[in-house]
């Protein structure tokens, strides 16, 4: 099963066009590409993505997902039937976004790639584990947002999808200092 994205280091690279060291602003005149470590534990703490997807006709499709980081792959699942699955099964190339709601401060990410349906149960048993352990009492408790999730992963009554990164973009602000970085895998 995918693990693209495992013990692969990408290539960072600030994009000066988008950032402040083009237009500088106090503070931000030695400013830097986000390191990927940083970014890879934005990406695991982040408890909501959006997926985007192509539909058939090229129409874009975007709904949020729950998302866990794992080995370097980043892993949602949907219904088999819903839009996003249906639209994978066409055209697996699709961004996952995550990040924060102000103009002053947080890192915005977006990952690209290519999804991935997991049919390996011991990759699934991981992918499960990971989701148990970010999300916590909103699976495994039966009072839980998504309890259940782990019997529907298992049985198929849920796909699970694999991104390993192709290339990855991060959207910093840091009170009015912005910085544009591009990780290429």
């Amino acid at each position: 099963m995918p693990t693209e994205g495992s013990g692969r280091q990408p290539t960072t690279e600030l994009d000066a066009r988008y950032s402040s060291a083009l237009n500088p602003r106090p503070g931000a005149a030695d400013v830097t590409a986000t390191p990927w470590d940083e970014a890879r534990r934005q990406l695991e703490a982040a408890e909501i993505f959006w997926v985007s997807t192509v539909r058939p006709d090229g129409r874009l499709h975007v709904t949020p997902v729950i998302a866990a980081w794992h080995e370097g792959v980043l892993y949602f699942s949907t219904g088999p039937a819903e839009q996003k699955a249906r639209n994978l099964a066409h055209d697996g190339h699709c961004a996952l976004t995550t990040g924060r709601n102000s103009l002053t401060e947080g890192l915005d990410l977006v990952v690209e790639g290519t999804a991935r349906q997991v049919a390996d149960p011991a990759v699934l048993e991981e992918v499960i584990t990971a989701f148990e352990t970010k999300y916590g009492p909103h699976i495994t408790s039966p009072e839980g947002t998504f309890h259940g999730t782990g019997d529907a992963l298992r049985t198929g009554e849920d796909a699970v999808f694999a991104v390993g990164p192709d290339t990855a973009y991060g959207f910093g602000r840091d009170d009015g200092v912005y910085t544009h970085t591009r990780w290429t895998f």
